[in-house]
């Protein structure tokens, strides 16, 4: 096992480009372990571009906005945003159309087809749509206003959406490379090693 142990220590000392194990190693993550803070920073960068474009304009905090971009593209519904922010739902829902985070689910298909969301863009009446339709006026309330930020996120090619999607993949890539390069290593090192001990 001594031998093991010694080949553990040798990777560890590849990896991480130092001579000695130091107590500095314990401060030193986030680089490549996919770290809250940098991705964090550049969520808000965007969420501040889109501010300067259309306006947002939401209850939340910088932190809790950009939490919830993250567990929007988590696939956590509105209700598990919410107890995860410890906010309402509908809070939830009016900062998703204010970042432009559109779900199919918001807009009620077949029921509201596009000759009636036309109309809704076209300021159109939401308690006529919902007589025509048979909807409740609260889902076409909330479709319009899905409507309204979905064609918001066309008119800049859904530049904005686009951004988020490749700075959360960017680090759940770095984050499974790390991990997978972690567990590689320690598979190698520990290759053959007994592991069925009794003490």
């Amino acid at each position: 096992m001594e031998e093991k142990t010694e080949e553990l220590r040798e990777l560890f000392l590849d990896v991480t480009d130092e001579e000695t194990l130091t107590e500095s190693q314990e401060d030193s993550r986030g680089s490549l372990t996919g770290e809250s803070e940098p991705v964090d920073e550049r969520l808000e960068a965007v969420i501040a571009q889109l501010d300067e474009k259309f306006g947002v304009q939401t209850s939340l905090s910088d932190d809790q906005e950009c939490q919830l971009v993250r567990l929007f593209y988590a696939g956590e519904s509105d209700a598990a945003i919410a107890s995860s922010l410890d906010i309402p739902v509908a809070d939830v829902f009016d900062a998703r159309m204010a970042l432009l985070l559109v779900r199919e689910a918001d807009i009620p298909e077949p029921e509201l087809g596009r000759e009636h969301q036309r109309e809704l863009l076209a300021e159109g009446t939401v308690e006529t749509v919902a007589e025509e339709t048979g909807l409740e006026t609260a889902v076409v309330e909330r479709a319009k206003e899905a409507l309204t930020a979905d064609e918001r996120s066309g008119r800049v090619s859904h530049r904005f959406r686009i951004e988020f999607e490749e700075i959360l993949t960017d680090a759940d890539l770095t984050v499974r490379f790390t991990v997978g390069a972690h567990e590689d290593g320690l598979e190698d090192a520990t290759d053959g090693a007994e592991v069925d001990v009794e003490f």
